[in-house]
Order: C-alpha cells, then sequence, then structure tokens
C-alpha cells in the first residue's frame, strides 16, 4: 500500500471546488455518527524480547518490538495507516450518513483503531461533534474500507490510470474522484445484498457533477468492485449490453475459482462464456468432501465436510469470500490463536521458552529483512535462498542451541514452509514476502461446512463442459481454438485458468508459443506443495476448546510432517481431526503408502494425549491429499523462488496474441498470491480486461459492405499491387504501422496451379514478420502447413475477415486513394 504523501494528499477544498454541497450544521440534539465500536484486537499488544545476548548480537541494533505472529498460516500485520489526521478529502455529511458506514464486524474492528488514532471520543453529555468533525469521520471511514479492499489512500491504481478516469493526474478533479470512489465502493459494502446504482451516489453529489460519479461506478462495475457475488439482487440484474453484436464469446479454460468469478463476471458483462474443464467437478484446487460412517453397535454413525484444498479465508477484511459468505447468509468462525504445542514425548512445551523462542524467531526474520534492505541493489542480480540466510543468522547470534529451542525453532520454519508451500532452501531471500505490504487484515476464519458452499454457489447456472482436458490453445488475429478430447472449440477470445504447475509441465501446446519473457516466468516462479491428512473419528477425543495445536521433531528433515493440527469438529459438522504436511516432508509425503501415514499420525496422537489419560480411538475414515500428483494441479499453490520476483506474478498474467488469450489464477495475482481470494479476483480483473479489448476491438472503423463491381479499389485491385509477393501468395502490409508485430492481410490463391491462375482466394490476418518467415519456406503445401500448425492461422472466405480484417481493408484504401491523389 502507498502512504499517504502530504504532496499529494487531497487538502479541504472550498465548496465551490468540491463535487458536492456543502455540510449542512446539524443541532445540538442530533447524535453524532460514531464509528463502529470495538476493541483492538487483544494480540496486537504484545512484544518482542529481544534476541537472547552472546554470539555476536549487539544490544545496540535490536530491532524495535513487533506484534508477536499467530500460529497459523502467514499471519502478517496488516500494512501500516495513517491516522484520519492525514486524510482530509472532501464528501459531505449526509443525514442518511450511517448507511454507508461498512458493518462488518471484523474491518469495523480496524477501522475503529483508525478512528481512535485521531484522539479519544467524547464521553459523556456537552455538545456533539460539528457536521464537519462528523464529515472527516466518514471520509476516514471510507477510505479505509477502500484500502482494505486494496485502492491507495491518495492515488489512483494502475487499472484507473488506464481507464482514464481522469483528464488530469493530480489535481482536484483526482481528489474528487477518489472521495466519489470511496462513497460508492463504502456504500455498497455496508450492504451487498442490494444493488447499489449511479442514483444512490448521486443522493448526495451535486447534480453538475454526475459524470464524475458516472466515471467511478463504471469502473467499479467493470472490475467487479461493487454489485458481484451471489446475491438474489446481483443474480437478477440485467445483463449489460455486450461491446458488440453478436456478442464476442469467451472460452475458459478451468473451473477453479478463478475460472468461474471470470466467467459469472463476463456473462453479467453481455459476454457469451464457456468453460472447458477437465475434471468432472468445479472448484480445482478448493475441494470439499463428504466424509461419513455409517451407525453401527459400537459406534454412531458420523459425517463431516472435509476441504482437501483451500480451507482458510486468510483475513476477512475486505476479502470478496466475505461478501460472498454475508450474502449467503454464511457463518463465519474465527479461527482461535491459542496454538498448544507438545514435544516428541508428548509432554507441553513451556510456555516461557515458546513465548521467548517465537519472539526471537520473529526479529530473526527481521534480521534478515533489514539486510536484505541493506543491500537490496545487490540482491536484485544474486539471491540466496531465506533458509541459508536464516541458518546464517542462528549461528551468528548463536541462537537456539539447545535441543528443545532448535526443535522449537524448526517447528517455525515448517510454519514459515507451509505458509509459502516450499521448503525454505527453495524461497528468495530478496522476495519470498513480497506480497506482504498488501495482505488482507482481520481474523482468518473457516467456514462452517466446508468452502464447497462458495463453489456450488459460483459455479449454479455457468456452462461448464466437463471432462474436457484441454491440451492446445491455437489464436491467431481472428480468434482462437481450444482443443481438448477431440473436440475443437472456437471463441474470440480464451481465458486460461489453469495451475502455474500444469504450465510448468507443458501440458498445454500455446500455437503460437508464448512469448519467451512469460515462459521464463513460468520457470523461475515456484509452485509449492502442501498435503493434509484428514481422518474422521468416532468422537472428538481432543476436546473443542482449541482449533489448532502443534508437535515439535527431533529430525530436522521430517520437521513439516504433522506439525500442526486443525480441528474443525465446530465447522464440519462432526469429529474431524486435519493433520498437515510441508515442506520437504510434503514431498516424500507422496511416495509413501497412506498406511504408513496413518499409523504414524496415530502414533503422534497417542503420545500427545495418552499420558493425559485420553484415549485415541482408531478413525473411522481417512484421506491422505496428493495434490503433487493430480494431473490437473502438480501442486499446490505459487510461492517466489530463488531468482524470481513479483514481477513474474505480473508477466504471468499479461496477455498473448493482441489480446486474444488472457491469464487468471493466484499464480497472477502479485498482491494476493497463493490464497482464494486472490484467484477470485484475478478473475474480476481479466473479466474487465476482456471487456475493455472487446471495446476497443468494436470501435476500430469496418468499411461499409459494398458491391465489388462499384467499388474502384476491391480487394482484387489491391492484389493487383501487392507489397509482397511468393509462390501463390500475395500480402498487403498495414499503412498505419510498419513494426514486425503489425498486422498484415495474406492471400492465397487456391486453384489450378500449372496454369497460373486461381479458382478460389483465401485470406488470413498474421504479424509482419511471420510473412518473412512464411517466404523462407519452400512450396506453398509447407507454408499452408506453417500457418496452421506452427501459427495457428486459419483461413477465410471474403466475408468473413471479421472487423479486424475490415478495418485493415479500410486502412490500405485510405492509404491507396491519398496515393492516387496525389
Amino acid at each position: 500500500m502507498e502512504e499517504p504523501d502530504s504532496r499529494n494528499t487531497p487538502a479541504m477544498a472550498s465548496s465551490r471546488n468540491t463535487p458536492f454541497p456543502p455540510p449542512a450544521e446539524v443541532p445540538e440534539t442530533t447524535p453524532p455518527v460514531d464509528a463502529p465500536r470495538t476493541n483492538p484486537p487483544p494480540d496486537d499488544s504484545e512484544t518482542i524480547a529481544p534476541l537472547p545476548d552472546g554470539g555476536g548480537g549487539g544490544g545496540g541494533d535490536a530491532p524495535p518490538p513487533v506484534a508477536g505472529r499467530k500460529r497459523r498460516r502467514r499471519k502478517k500485520q496488516f500494512p501500516g495507516m495513517v491516522p484520519t489526521a492525514c486524510l482530509r478529502v472532501l464528501r459531505p455529511s449526509s443525514a442518511r450518513s450511517a448507511s454507508v458506514v461498512y458493518n462488518e464486524k471484523l474491518l469495523d474492528e480496524l477501522i475503529q483503531m483508525q478512528i481512535n488514532d485521531a484522539g479519544p471520543r467524547r464521553r459523556g453529555r456537552g455538545r456533539p461533534p460539528s457536521s464537519s468533525l462528523r464529515l472527516a469521520r466518514e471520509l476516514d471511514v471510507e477510505a479505509l474500507i477502500a484500502m482494505a479492499v486494496g485502492f491507495p489512500i491518495d492515488s489512483l491504481t494502475e487499472e484507473e490510470i488506464e481507464a482514464n478516469v481522469v483528464p488530469v493526474m493530480g489535481g482536484v478533479a483526482q481528489s474528487n474522484y477518489i472521495v466519489v470512489r470511496n462513497h460508492i465502493l463504502a456504500r455498497w459494502r455496508s450492504n451487498p445484498s442490494v444493488w447499489v446504482t449511479e442514483a444512490h451516489a448521486m443522493e448526495s453529489i451535486r447534480s453538475e457533477h454526475r459524470a464524475l460519479v458516472s466515471t467511478a461506478y463504471a469502473f467499479l462495475l467493470d472490475h467487479g468492485f461493487i454489485n458481484f457475488g451471489l446475491a438474489s439482487a446481483v443474480i437478477a440484474a440485467p445483463r449489460r449490453r455486450p461491446p458488440s453484436l453478436p456478442a464476442p464469446t469467451i472460452l475458459v479454460v478451468g473451473a477453479g475459482v478463478a475460472g468461474l468469478a471470470a466467467a459469472r463476471h463476463l456473462l453479467s458483462l453481455g459476454f457469451k462464456v464457456a468453460i472447458l474443464e477437465g475434471r468432472g467437478r468445479p472448484g480445482g484446487r478448493v475441494f470439499t468432501k463428504k466424509m461419513e460412517c455409517c451407525a453401527s453397535s459400537t459406534t454412531p454413525g458420523v459425517v463431516a465436510a472435509a476441504d482437501l484444498g483451500g480451507s482458510v479465508l486468510t483475513g476477512i477484511n475486505g476479502n470478496p469470500f466475505g461478501v460472498l459468505a454475508r450474502q449467503l447468509g454464511f457463518p463465519l468462525h474465527k479461527i482461535r490463536d491459542l496454538c498448544p504445542l507438545y514435544l516428541p514425548d508428548g509432554r507441553p512445551v513451556d510456555t516461557v521458552i515458546d513465548s521467548h523462542l517465537e519472539a526471537a524467531f520473529n526479529q530473526l526474520l527481521d534480521k534478515v529483512c533489514k539486510l536484505r534492505q541493506a543491500v537490496i541493489d545487490e540482491l536484485r542480480s544474486v539471491d540466496v535462498s531465506l533458509g541459508t540466510a536464516l541458518e546464517a543468522f542462528r549461528r551468528a547470534y548463536g541462537f537456539a542451541n539447545s535441543s528443545e529451542e532448535r526443535m522449537l525453532l524448526n517447528w517455525h520454519l515448517a510454519n514459515l514452509e507451509y505458509a509459502n508451500a516450499a521448503p525454505l532452501s527453495d524461497l528468495s531471500m530478496v522476495y519470498w514476502d513480497q506480497d506482504d505490504p498488501y495482505e488482507m487484515g482481520g481474523d482468518h476464519c473457516f467456514i462452517p461446512g466446508g468452502n464447497g458452499h462458495f463453489i456450488r454457489a459460483l459455479a449454479e447456472n455457468i456452462p461448464i463442459f466437463y471432462g474436457r482436458t484441454v491440451t492446445r490453445i491455437q489464436y491467431g488475429c481472428d480468434g482462437v481454438m481450444v482443443y481438448a478430447n477431440g473436440q475443437v472449440f472456437r471463441g474470440d477470445m480464451a481465458l486460461c485458468t489453469v495451475s502455474l504447475g500444469v504450465l510448468k509441465k507443458g501440458c498445454i501446446e500455446f500455437v503460437p508459443e508464448l512469448p519467451q519473457q512469460k515462459q521464463e516466468a513460468i520457470k523461475r516462479l515456484g509452485f509449492g506443495l502442501l498435503n493434509k491428512v484428514l481422518m474422521l473419528f468416532p468422537h472428538d477425543f481432543w476436546g473443542g476448546g482449541i482449533d489448532t495445536f502443534g508437535h515439535l521433531t527431533e529430525d530436522p528433515s521430517d520437521r513439516g510432517e504433522f506439525f500442526l493440527f486443525y480441528s474443525y469438529s465446530s465447522v464440519s459438522g462432526g469429529p474431524l481431526l486435519v493433520a498437515l504436511v510441508a515442506g520437504e516432508a510434503a514431498i516424500k509425503f507422496e511416495n509413501t503408502s497412506p498406511i504408513k501415514h496413518v499409523e504414524r499420525v496415530l502414533g503422534v496422537l497417542r503420545g500427545i494425549f495418552t499420558p493425559k489419560g485420553i484415549e485415541v480411538p482408531e478413525p473411522l475414515q481417512v484421506i491422505c491429499t496428493r495434490w503433487g500428483s493430480d494431473k490437473f494441479t502438480y501442486g499446490s499453490y505459487s510461492y517466489v523462488a530463488v531468482g524470481s520476483s513479483g514481477d513474474d506474478y505480473d508477466i504471468l498474467a499479461e496477455s498473448v496474441g493482441d489480446g486474444r488469450v488472457f491469464f487468471a489464477g493466484e499464480a497472477t495475482n502479485r498482491r494476493y498470491p497463493a490464497t482464494m481470494h486472490g484467484a477470485l479476483l484475478s478473475g474480476f480483473r481479466e473479466a474487465a480486461n476482456i471487456a475493455r479489448v472487446a471495446r476497443r476491438r468494436s470501435t476500430m472503423p469496418v468499411m461499409d459492405k459494398v458491391d465489388a463491381m462499384e467499388d474502384p479499389l476491391n480487394l482484387d485491385y489491391l492484389f493487383q499491387t501487392p507489397d509482397f509477393s511468393f509462390g501463390s501468395f500475395s500480402v498487403l502490409y498495414d499503412p498505419c504501422s510498419s513494426g514486425s508485430e503489425s498486422t498484415t492481410l495474406v492471400r492465397v490463391g487456391i486453384g489450378d496451379k500449372n496454369s497460373g491462375s486461381a479458382s478460389l482466394f483465401l485470406y488470413c490476418l498474421i504479424p509482419k514478420k511471420n510473412v518473412t518467415d512464411l517466404a523462407e519456406i519452400a512450396d506453398d503445401d509447407n507454408r499452408l502447413n506453417m500457418l496452421y500448425r506452427s501459427f495457428g492461422t486459419k483461413f477465410v472466405r471474403r466475408n468473413g475477415l471479421g472487423s479486424a480484417g475490415e478495418s485493415l481493408v479500410a486502412r490500405i484504401k485510405v492509404a491507396r486513394t491519398t496515393n492516387l491523389k496525389t
């Protein structure tokens, strides 16, 4: 997130410049518009002890205290936010101001903490805050809501800049746009079960500034920031007019979270959509499976919903899955922070040692970060693994030398490997946490009944072709062809949402090949592994007072094996316990018999609970995941490997073929990789990009169709003097573009080659650089074969050139006409 800057932060403007009417004075009897009332999260008050002395640890450079990390997946602090006194943008106070306050409880906690920074709340009797103070509070709340969703405080996003939301960067227009954007966003988030309209936003804005509201509203709607999801009002809303007629057809490869989100949003934007999915179900790496055991004479019947893949909503503030949960009425179960740890012999870890080592471990990470910052320029070209750096600092500071301390350290390292789905030896020291500034704040949560609830709702009424494993995506100037199970699907554009693991394996052939830059990014980024052992027991023998507990190992190579247990008994509907396997252990896990895994994990559980006098029963049903062997994923989620960076996420997200093939998925989201909400947001992002490209194509000039005999510059006439010819091929260049990527019109004559005439002419559009390659090939048959197999080009008749072809013909005619006149 960007920090506000005094040079860019919009200042208080007069009522002449603001798009809003001046606030009216509120009588003393009117109660103030209070910010949501909650207390700050208790863990934020904790501090970390310094590293132990000795081994070269100087006392003068100890890093400042930071909040303790919870034992769960990647707990990172919400990015530093400014007190409300620094936010002074304009929006009028409203008699209905309470309706625009985002009332989601967990985000309210964050907002309240920031509001409190501006000074203590007035208590007791006395004059209530002035309307200006109420307005300032309201503006701050809306700005914080926008920030939680991912918008910068005082500047535009790259998408907004590209969409030209303001005519001039900076100044009053941009300031007013940001206020309007925040207001619309906050208004819808206050009740995402309704469809917010421009009229709603105009209720407190001067009518002469309707254009400003229209611009902000259109941007938020197109990019899926408002009016998205599964509420009845959203589903019932009429589809928007497509960018062109007939509506463009989009082929989506993969029915995971990204594919479902994109398809649903594209349908709302008026496109025709079809999803091709290799599995027999939607969801991809989000898969909820029913585990059950029928009642017998000795055990009662039990059933539980088990998430084999994505299971945790990592940060609920601003999270789009939080919006979906509210729309569908799903409760959220906060994952409790209490996580006792147990030694290999079953004894609980001493809490003092535990707290001390956890604090020191966090400072060890801080030391690595400080080193990274100091030598960042040198490390851009020379990277090392995070594991190597941590071990070097451990030795330098004489840290974790005793047996118990070393086991505790290994547990924290395993937890870090869980967060990144990779051994620390593979993680980039420089960029492993490049997404930290953007992580969504708030608690981590479960959805009772599993995330399959979301998948079923997202997939409802979406055209999905199951059992279609895509092996080839062919694209050109006139569209795309997607090959799956012997069938060919044709469309105007394609959206590829397969996992990074599938791309790394080369399971899909792209014709033409993907650009070299994208191929290299695919190789550099890491795609890691996390596995689970899911066990359904006759009863909850571990107790329902905790959601997690951990287990330490003596062998460092096994530190990630069953190091953390999640209790799902409160959310799955039955006594379900899940053991995690991370790091190197997750890789070895897939090459071992499931029977061995069950024996080992039961041995761990009995070592913990038997000394307490608690009997660990045999599980009724067990599932061992093998995501690394799954041919539709080949792994769990992405990470920044040594030699990679956040830039590779952006490269992976870029479209190819001049806007013919697009890419979505968690590995294309630089801000939110390795998360379910990252995948969802990437789907919305690409739906907006597809719509933008389709609109651009629809505005290209197309010549009116006329009879060829009446047109003095028909195609036959134009090809009498081609720009280039070889064999039966003739080529016309784009007179407005001379680059190697510029589009050319190619004609090939089909007929009696011996007579030198052709009874039929076919046409295609290819880049200029491919024309040179064709000319160097001997024989027309070889050229045609190269066009089809290497370039993915199909020939059409004169009336099948489409808007891109007709636009090129029109430009050529204009140029030729100008030449004739001169």
